[in-house]
């Protein structure tokens, strides 16, 4: 190419859409630094704020879900459908775009769309284990499909699958387990337990640890990072115990990752993935309440890799009084499941996606 490339990038609506575009632009930017980088997004979403403070430009995209249990909040939808494509019609020309990547939600449809009706060519990114339906229609027109479970294969056009993982945060990665735990204030022969239900925290998850921890803090030398999300910390934090720390956010999710020897967590895609690159076993409890149950897919992904234990949130106690102290007590356990876990990780996802894509408009970037 005789110009800097050009690449816009649509995800949005949560952080597990959001942040793995992100790491893709950093990565690109990396590579080719010239290049020139922006994002399509939605005003009332993460993106907003996220992709601003990365440091990238923003352009608006009127676009929404379409609801399926109340079809009467449908009615502005055709609407903004219309509005969303037209915009991004425009963006797609007016950026002149040498390739669109989409990472999921709304948002990701129509630029892409529009990317191909302008003759440009489109690349979608997968996180989790059951494919969005946006993923699925943008697909059958894409370039490349990057995908970070096996089992997504399934969904997208054969040959143009990509197996190569979700982008996670690198800085996860920078402390030893020493320093991990000596800035937790945890005992170097603890057996530490990291119990977390994602940045808002999960009734289900908070009220089991609530009734189980004190069964789990029978082991003198188990200690527990619980975090509560905001919601739920005022009330949870009354269960006081020396070897228990209750957190209402994990601002170093690189220190709790690093001094914990076990997991309970959801199954995001993107908490599976640091999961895998932090070779951490895990105990993990999908949400029930997420679209077409990908979380329990994810789930039973890590499981069929040997890195988790999947369990039902119906059998959460059983999960916290049981198999987690049962885990934090077996050594060979845990270090078959980091083993499988350090096999399956991909921890240089973001750059090789960030390579595929230039290659796809003319730059080929050698990696050492």
């Amino acid at each position: 190419m005789t110009r800097p490339p050009r690449i816009l990038l649509a995800g949005g609506g949560t952080g597990g859409h959001v942040y793995p575009a992100i790491a893709i632009a950093q990565a690109i930017r990396s590579l080719v630094p010239e290049s020139v980088i922006a994002f399509a997004g939605t005003r009332d979403h993460l993106e907003w704020t996220a992709v601003p403070a990365a440091g990238f430009a923003i352009h608006p995209i009127t676009i929404s879900g379409f609801h399926r249990k109340q079809l009467f909040r449908n009615v502005r939808f055709p609407f903004k459908l219309a509005t969303g494509l037209w915009q991004s019609w425009s963006l797609v020309r007016d950026f002149d775009a040498d390739v669109a990547v989409g990472t999921g939600g709304y948002v990701s449809g129509p630029v892409l769309w529009a990317a191909n009706m302008h003759g440009r060519p489109t690349v979608a990114q997968e996180q989790n284990a059951y494919a969005g339906v946006t993923n699925r229609l943008v697909a059958r027109r894409s370039a490349q499909v990057h995908i970070a479970f096996r089992e997504a294969r399934k969904w997208f056009p054969e040959g143009k699958c990509r197996l190569s993982g979700n982008p996670v945060r690198p800085e996860l990665r920078t402390v030893s387990r020493q320093q991990a735990r000596s800035a937790l204030n945890l005992p170097p022969d603890a057996r530490v337990l990291f119990v977390f239900g994602g940045s808002l925290g999960s009734r289900a998850i908070n009220e089991a640890m609530r009734c189980a921890a004190h069964k789990v803090l029978e082991d003198e030398r188990v200690h527990i990072i619980w975090q509560t999300g905001r919601l739920y910390y005022e009330r949870m934090r009354a269960k006081q115990h020396e070897r228990l720390q209750i957190l209402k956010y994990v601002d170093r999710m690189d220190l709790a990752y690093t001094a914990s020897d076990v997991v309970l967590a959801r199954a995001g895609a993107i908490t599976c993935s640091e999961l895998l690159f932090m070779a951490k076993p895990a105990i993990l409890v999908p949400s029930p309440n997420v679209a077409e149950d990908h979380q329990t897919k994810n789930a039973e992904s890590m499981t069929r890799l040997g890195a988790a234990m999947h369990v039902p949130e119906e059998d959460l106690l059983h999960a916290l009084s049981t198999l987690a102290p049962d885990l934090l007590r077996d050594a060979e356990c845990q270090k078959a499941m980091s083993a499988a876990a350090r096999q399956a990780a991909r921890p240089n996802a973001a750059r090789d996606i960030a390579r595929d894509i230039l290659d796809l408009v003319g730059y080929e970037v050698t990696v050492s």
